[in-house]
Parts: C-alpha cells; sequence; structure tokens
C-alpha cells in the first residue's frame, strides 16, 4: 500500500515522499508527459532516467484509441511495453473526451462519444476509464470526471461537479474490485480524485470536501490552466487547497510554467504536470534561469555558447546555441530532441532545486531568486 510521508513544511509548502510499487517519489515533483507511451521529440526511457525524471505521465483515451489498452495489457503493462521501471501516472481520459471529442453525449453512466483518429462510436464512463486504466497497469490511476469550461454557467457547473462525485464513487468501487482480481498486473495501483468547480470558490471548496471524506490516495486539483488567469488559477488554489488533506498528495494538472509551479508549491501542491517544456522545446523555445530563449532568433546563430552555461543537460554538455538553431532551421531531428532533453532536464532540476530549498528551510527565498530572475532575463532579452 501506498505511504504518503510529509517530511516538511514550509507555510502551506510540502515537502514529502510517496512510496509507492514501482519506487519512492520526492516531492514536489513534475511529472514528464508522455501521452502515448512516449516524449514526443524523440525521448527515450533511458533518456529520461538520464535527465532526472521520477514520474512518466501517460494518456488513458490516447492508448485506449491507439494501440489499444487490452494489447498494452497482452504485452506485460504500460511498464514492459515502454521499458520504464519507475512510477507511472495515467490521466483518466476525461480531459480528451471533452478537448478532442466533437460529437459527445454526456450521460450519467458515461460519455458517448467519436474518436478523433478513425471516427469510430466509443463509450467511456468510470467503470470503462478503471478498466483501460488497470489494463495498462500504471501506479497511479486518475478518476474519470468531466472537466466543465472555466466560462461555464454556475448551474451548469454544480450538476457536473455532482455528477463528477458520483463517477468518482464507482471509480473506487471499481478500481477496488479490479485490484482484487487475479489477471490484474498491477494489484496496488492507486486512485487519485479530481476537485471540479470551474472558477466558483464555492463549489470548489465543498466538493473538496466532499471527496476528501473517500478517503483516496491522492487529490488533484483540476480544470484550470484552461483559459482563466493566472491570477484566478493562485486564488483558487488559495481557497481549495486547504480544504484537501494535508496528508494525502496534492496534484494539480496541466501546470505549467516554472513561475507556476513556483507558485503551486507555495500554496501546497506536490504534483505538476505540463506539455510546456516538449511542446515548446519542438518549436525551439527553450527554457532558462533568465527566462525562455527562442533559438530560431538570429542573435543565435554564430553563438558558441551552450543553451545555458549552468545547465548540465546532454544539449548543455555537447552542443552550442549555434549549431542547435542550425539543426532547427534544417528541420532536423536532433535539433527538436536535444531542445526537449533541455527543457526537460532543467524542469527535474528545478523541482530537486526546490526540493533542496524546502529542506533547507529557505523556500521563500529560493523563490524570489528565481522569479526576479526570470523577470530580468525578460528586461534585458537574455
Amino acid at each position: 500500500m501506498a505511504e504518503y510521508k510529509l517530511i516538511k513544511t514550509q507555510g502551506r509548502a510540502k515537502r514529502a515522499e510517496f512510496h509507492t510499487v514501482h519506487g519512492t517519489i520526492q516531492t514536489p515533483v513534475f511529472m514528464n508527459v508522455g501521452t502515448v507511451a512516449a516524449i514526443k521529440g524523440a525521448v527515450s526511457t533511458m533518456d529520461l532516467r538520464e535527465i532526472g525524471t521520477q514520474v512518466e505521465l501517460s494518456n488513458t483515451y490516447h492508448l485506449h484509441v491507439r494501440p489499444g489498452d487490452d494489447k498494452v495489457k497482452a504485452m506485460g503493462g504500460l511498464h514492459k511495453f515502454m521499458n520504464w521501471d519507475r512510477p507511472i501516472l495515467t490521466d483518466s481520459g476525461g480531459f480528451q473526451v471533452f478537448s478532442l471529442a466533437k460529437l459527445r453525449k454526456i450521460k450519467e453512466e458515461g460519455v458517448y462519444f467519436n474518436s478523433h483518429i478513425d471516427g469510430r462510436k466509443i463509450f467511456m464512463g468510470p467503470e470503462q476509464s478503471m478498466q483501460i486504466q488497470s489494463n495498462l497497469a500504471s501506479t497511479i490511476a486518475m478518476a474519470f470526471d468531466e472537466c466543465p469550461s472555466s466560462v461555464a454557467e454556475r448551474s451548469y457547473v454544480q450538476q457536473s461537479v455532482e455528477r463528477t462525485t458520483r463517477w468518482l464513487k464507482r471509480c473506487k468501487e471499481e478500481m477496488a474490485r479490479l485490484n482484487s482480481l487475479e489477471d490484474t498486473i498491477n494489484k496496488e495501483q492507486l486512485l487519485f480524485g479530481i476537485n471540479q468547480g470551474a472558477v466558483y470558490e464555492d463549489i470548489r471548496k465543498e466538493h473538496a470536501d466532499e471527496i476528501s471524506e473517500l478517503n483516496l490516495d491522492g487529490y488533484a486539483v483540476g480544470g484550470l490552466a484552461v483559459g482563466e488567469s493566472h491570477e484566478e488559477m493562485y486564488r483558487i488554489l488559495d481557497e481549495v487547497v486547504p480544504h484537501l488533506p494535508q496528508n494525502k498528495p496534492t496534484y494539480l494538472m496541466g501546470v505549467g510554467t516554472p513561475a507556476n509551479i513556483l507558485e503551486g508549491v507555495e500554496r501546497g501542491i506536490d504534483f505538476f504536470d505540463c506539455v510546456y517544456p516538449s511542446r515548446n522545446g519542438r518549436h525551439g523555445h527553450v527554457y532558462t534561469n533568465r527566462g525562455k530563449r527562442n533559438l530560431f532568433n538570429a542573435q543565435y546563430e554564430l553563438d558558441s555558447r551552450p543553451i545555458a552555461e549552468d545547465c548540465q543537460c546532454p544539449a548543455c554538455r555537447n552542443y552550442s546555441r549555434g549549431y542547435i538553431r542550425h539543426l532547427l532551421k534544417a528541420k532536423e531531428m536532433l535539433g527538436m530532441r536535444l531542445c526537449v532533453l533541455h527543457n526537460l532536464y532543467f524542469y527535474n532540476h528545478l523541482m530537486e532545486e526546490i526540493r533542496d530549498a524546502l529542506d533547507a528551510g529557505n523556500f521563500p527565498e529560493y523563490k524570489k531568486m528565481r522569479l526576479e530572475g526570470f523577470e530580468e532575463g525578460k528586461i534585458n532579452g537574455r
């Protein structure tokens, strides 16, 4: 059984260890997003080990559509399939159902929709999501929920959240059943519930209180970073996180920028994930302690320095900005790969520094220094 061990707190910020069947996760942690069991940008699981990745995140919906979760199960589960021996979190597919499906019908039993790949009809409800995730045999499964728009009307959000709670109870029951079956690959699969409520503080807090009573393995705050401002997101976190159990991991879904992560940690978040580092890397945008650089800019054409002079990632140890810019301009895959490796290393290393600052008891000072560096880089053009 998983154990969440709170090592230290500083204000609301938490430094903890989360023991799972696939190893111990040091938190706060950034999960590297490999939607279809691979990081976009030709990054292998061997690379992930080298750049300090603790948790890989894959997607239930995408793997169900292709290659099929039954095939992944036949191959021994996601860990064997992709040759990764550390923790994996699978998100429930709920967000993709709502963001990708052009035609969908939400009913009490679940959601009817068409695949974005070949248009075939698919039904997914709490039980189906748990069954797919059980086949994938991830370390942590996410509950199936609806992610209402941040601009949805209050009455709709209220109804949606109530249904998400009913779905969560069904997820919990189905997970317990699946974990007891003989042919289940990971009989210790964990379940995280998801707090929803758009930007309505009272709905969010009520929902957080309600799902906290279910004694799940962890709790996520979902439905942020979907269009509302950063200030609004921080306001919601200030209100909601105190209503979630402090003795369980808290996960802010789909967030975010390095600044978002620092602000999230300060508000008590343990887990983060976001496509930014890999997506931006594929477009030549790289993160540094002085903010973000666009390697397509002409100023880097003859620049013999590494992406960041204080970085020890494989790209910075071996290649110059000028060479990587050339690769990107020539549309060579190696250019994308080096930028993605650098960005993921930067994020993983940022989390390491955050944990060190919490261990040393100087997180507020560390956060201030980091944010000032990002701002100064913007002003001085790095």
